[in-house]
């Protein structure tokens, strides 16, 4: 009988795979994965997602979530959209993909994410839609741990990777549009 049994990678493991990451394609991408998140720990996998100056990725609960950040509890602006690699998340993921969308973010890119490619105020055109890296981190939170072990919470968090982004960066919309998998993602 088969189980269902989640692998968390080691330290070492996941550093082995940094390198696959490091690869990933610096001018052009694809989106490889679309997750809506209607409700807390909900998670929709979508093919086609349309991008709202207003909403953000439409059908998400960015908005109506809100934000601890913001002084009146309003959804944070600067975290609108989430934008992870897919070959780390994929690495931490100890290669399950059934398992990505528990990462939390919305657009799984193969892409290179780092801040030395797409430094905060890069546009990015996404689909039809424009979209513009923001300045605020996007750290692995408690639920990351729970999720994919400590090791890989420490991993994508750890000074010596901050720069590579291995956890995600935060983007907002500049130009609606929509996005379907398989689309390119690429600077502007």
């Amino acid at each position: 009988m088969a189980t269902n049994v989640e692998k968390h990678l080691t330290t070492e493991e996941l550093e082995a795979g940094l390198d696959e990451v490091l690869r990933s394609p610096a001018d052009e991408g694809t989106v490889e994965l679309i997750v809506r998140r209607p409700a807390v720990d909900a998670r929709e996998l979508v093919e086609e997602a349309e991008l709202d100056l207003e909403e953000g990725l439409v059908g998400d609960n960015w908005s109506a979530r809100g934000s601890k950040s913001t002084g009146d509890g309003s959804s944070n602006r600067l975290a609108q959209l989430t934008l992870a690699n897919a070959r780390a998340v994929d690495l931490v993921a100890a290669g399950d993909r059934e398992r990505w969308a528990l990462a939390g973010d919305q657009f799984y890119v193969d892409f290179d994410i780092s801040e030395t490619n797409i430094p905060a105020g890069t546009r990015l055109a996404l689909g039809t839609a424009v979209i513009e890296v923001t300045a605020l981190p996007h750290d692995g939170c408690v639920k990351f741990s729970a999720r994919f072990g400590n090791a890989a919470h420490r991993f994508v968090n750890t000074k010596a990777h901050r720069h590579v982004n291995l956890r995600g960066i935060n983007a907002r919309v500049v130009e609606p549009g929509s996005v379907r998998r398989g689309d390119a993602i690429r600077k502007l």
